[in-house]
């Protein structure tokens, strides 16, 4: 898909894709609304000394690097594993900056520019899988802790938002593991509730309403 880098209100940048007239993050804030909805009410959620976190959705990487940098402020190990079918581009990879510190700026490079498929430890707190699939039909072998559900809209890909989807990540969601995700719609709700996970709607990120955090206990 062809991607358009643009800048969003919290000054970080974010990609459009004309295509699916859609952009990668809120244009009310990239970074707010990241930090607000999977590290605030997802990864602090999780008291765990070594947690397992699975991203929907790598996009611009910078859930991943949000992620990273909150393991290492914590000294709480990471094994993250994020699916993504349609990787960007690398010149567009090097164009994306979230950070003027160099070292982030490092970090972010690494994340994308490390293989598919296989466990690399980019940091001393941060460990990265990045899955080469398609979601749609993917089937999680792996428990995890921590789930971002970070694909685009369910009007631009609804084949991420089924009934069957979040069936799988409940049957692969260790106990009291917790998956937050911008969208608050009710049908995603009640598919998620249908599935086995309590919810919770929660004060939204700038610009939003609401957003939704489900829980398997």
């Amino acid at each position: 898909m062809n991607t358009i880098i643009t800048t969003t209100d919290d000054g970080s940048p974010t990609l459009y894709v004309p295509e699916i007239q859609e952009h990668y993050h809120s244009t009310f804030g990239a970074l707010q609304e990241s930090e607000h909805i999977f590290i605030n009410a997802g990864l602090r959620n999780c008291n765990k000394k070594e947690i397992t976190v699975f991203e929907v959705g790598l996009g611009t990487g910078l859930n991943a690097l949000l992620t990273l940098i909150e393991a290492e402020k914590s000294s709480q190990i990471v094994d993250y594993k994020t699916i993504e079918f349609f990787p960007l581009e690398n010149d567009i990879i090097e164009n994306l900056c979230f950070f003027e510190n160099n070292i982030y700026q490092n970090y972010f490079q690494k994340i994308h520019q490390s293989p598919w498929n296989e466990q690399i430890k980019i940091a001393d707190f941060f460990y990265l899988t990045k899955i080469n699939a398609d979601f749609a039909t993917y089937e999680c072998n792996f428990g995890f802790d921590v789930c971002y559900f970070d694909a685009f809209s369910p009007e631009k890909q609804p084949e991420m938002w089924q009934p069957s989807r979040f069936d799988m990540l409940y049957r692969a969601a260790n106990q009291h593991s917790t998956l937050t995700t911008y969208c608050a719609k009710g049908q995603v709700r009640r598919n998620l509730q249908t599935a086995g996970f309590a919810i919770e709607r929660l004060k939204g990120a700038k610009g939003k309403r609401e957003f939704l955090r489900a829980t398997k206990y």
